[in-house]
Parts: C-alpha cells; structure tokens; sequence
C-alpha cells in the first residue's frame, strides 16, 4: 500500500516544496493538499513543489466543477502536470466548504462530476476536445501544448452512486474517513463499475483520506485529534455507528454546534459530549496516539490494506516534518 501525506492547504509554496522534498526523500509516495475557500491556490501553489522533486507525486483535493468549469480545472491541472513532468494527481468532488460560502448548491453531484472526469479526460494534444454533456459543454478545447504523460484523476467518493460512476471513469477513488469495513464494502461496491469498464484497468487506485495525530506527547495528539473531530465524518450515522450505538449518536448529533465551536476556538473541549464517546470517535476515526504506539498503527494500517485500500492519505496537522519522517522510517516500510 502506498503512504501519502495531505499538507495543510494554508502552507506556502516555500514550505509545501520543502515537505515534499522530505517526504520524497523518506519513500513517500504522494502530497496532496485541500482546495478550501481560504486557502491558497492549490495548483499555484505546488509550482515549487513540482520543480523541485523528482519522484513523489502532488494536486489539490477535492476540486469541485461548481465553483471551477471544468475546463479551467484541465488546464490548471495540465500546466501543474507539465510542471512536474506527469506527476499531477487531482482528486474531483461534489461539494465542499466552499460552496455554501458562495450560495452554490451543488446539483446532480454524480453527473457534475462524471461530466468533469470526462472533460479532464478527454482533452489531449491531439484532437480538439468537442464535448457535449448534460451539464457542460466544450468546443475546440485543444491543449496542443501538452507533452507529459497524462495526470492521474480520483474522485472523492463513499456512497453507492459516486463509487461505482468513479470506477468506470476515474483513475482512482479517494474515500474519506471510512474504517476497514466500511473501506470493504465500498470496494466491493466500485467493482460493480469497474466490471463495466470499456477498456479494464489494473491499476486503478482505492485510497482513504485519514488523519495522523502520532506525536512524542501523546496527550497533545488527543487534544488535537479532538479539536478537528468536526471533520471527521460526523454527519454520517452509516459510519459512527458501526462503533457506537444510535442512542450515541443522538447524542452527537444533537452537540453538532459544540463540535464545531471546538474547531473554531481551537480547542479540545467540546461541551456535553462524554470523554467516553470522544474517546471511541479518535479511536476509531483517526490514527492518534504516541510514537511508542506505532506498531500498533501500523497494525491498523494493515487492516486497511487487507480491506483493498491501494493507498492511503494521511491528513497531517501539526509538526508536519517531524510526523513524515516518522512515517517514512517506520510506516512505509512495514507497509511496501
């Protein structure tokens, strides 16, 4: 299973080349970083990155074709693409922070990113793209322009629809915070759609957006891996109770606002929820813990393995070198 790192998507280019240098240099296979409404461009932003290292690959998740056509999506990621010399990655998505901030709602969220994948896709060096969609439509888009081999595209997927279009278009599926079980049944859920594949492909990607809390002080990991809960899936009763029982997740569901209030303080503290339930919550939706821990992480990254996971992403937060090198020391070998 190959080990990738999400960078935070508020770092400057200066700083997200330097951890790619590190993250290239300790047998990492991938950076990614968020297109967010506040952050820096993410395409811009890898420029450095991308002349910079050698190997690792690098793009922006989850790129959404509301805010962004398509068309513009191709050519961003083609230019970071040729930056790099045909390592850009991009994974596209159906929503995001973003589009409530804008007034956006994002309709038809399957054929809106089907149609983007398509557009990304269908655009070569070659032959002007003509593409009429649904959604989209593109006249005479041609990137003569384009000599490195083509980017690879992911969409962000964990429901049935999304999973199974993503098979058959995608080059690979990004999940985000699903557990091995979980990770199974969607796997088993995207082979439907790759079994229909017009051309079969072999090396089509599972991979599963995580995030990493492993420090030297183990408390500072929980308070951290406490603090960004909000993010973690909370509005999925489909995944939280495969730990927890419905009368728990009432309960988290009714303390929402505290969650979120926690983010936005940046604090640990989330009011009316018992350390009991926050406890199974990091647990069981993040890697935390100390680095003493590590064969115990990287136990539970095996499991994701055996579940059909091809990659994995892991969402990194504070100290960001110090957690890489561990990885690379101690993860990507146990992992190859």
């Amino acid at each position: 299973m190959k080990i990738g790192v999400i960078l935070d998507s508020r770092a400057n280019a200066n700083e997200l080349a330097e951890l790619g240098r590190l993250a290239e240099k300790n047998g990492l296979g991938s950076i990614w970083t968020s297109s967010l409404l506040d952050s820096r461009d993410p395409f811009i932003n890898f420029s450095i990155a991308a002349a910079n290292t050698e190997k690792i690959r690098l793009g922006p998740i989850a790129v959404n074709p509301y805010d962004i056509h398509p068309v513009r999506i191709t050519t961003s990621l083609l230019t970071l693409n040729e930056m790099c010399q045909g390592r850009a990655h991009i994974v596209i998505g159906g929503g995001g922070e973003a589009l409530e901030a804008l007034g956006i709602e994002p309709k038809r969220r399957v054929g809106a990113v089907k149609e983007c994948v398509q557009i990304i896709k269908g655009a070569s060096p070659d032959t002007p793209l003509n593409y009429q969609g649904s959604l989209y439509q593109v006249k005479g888009y041609h990137p003569f322009w384009v000599e490195a081999d083509a980017p690879k595209v992911y969409v962000g997927a964990n429901m049935p629809q999304m999973l199974t279009m993503s098979a058959r278009e995608a080059d690979g599926i990004m999940l985000s915070d699903l557990t091995p079980p979980l990770i199974r049944e969607a796997i088993q859920t995207a082979q439907q759609g790759l079994a229909t594949r017009a051309v079969p492909k072999e090396d089509f990607g599972f991979n599963n957006f995580f995030a990493w809390h492993v420090y030297q002080d183990k408390d500072e990991g929980v308070k951290e891996a406490r603090q960004w809960l909000a993010l973690r899936g909370l509005f999925r009763r489909w995944v939280i109770t495969t730990f927890l029982s419905d009368q728990d997740y009432d309960l988290i569901e009714s303390k929402f606002s505290a969650f979120f209030n926690a983010l936005a303080q940046r604090t640990h503290v989330i009011e009316g929820v018992p350390d009991r339930i926050l406890d199974q919550l990091v647990d069981n939706l993040t890697f935390t813990g100390h680095v003493s821990d590590i064969d115990h992480v990287i136990d539970r990254l095996q499991e994701f393995k055996a579940a059909g996971l091809t990659e994995i992403a892991l969402r990194l937060y504070q100290k960001p070198a110090e957690s890489i090198r561990l990885i690379g020391a101690k993860v990507v070998p146990a992992l190859a």
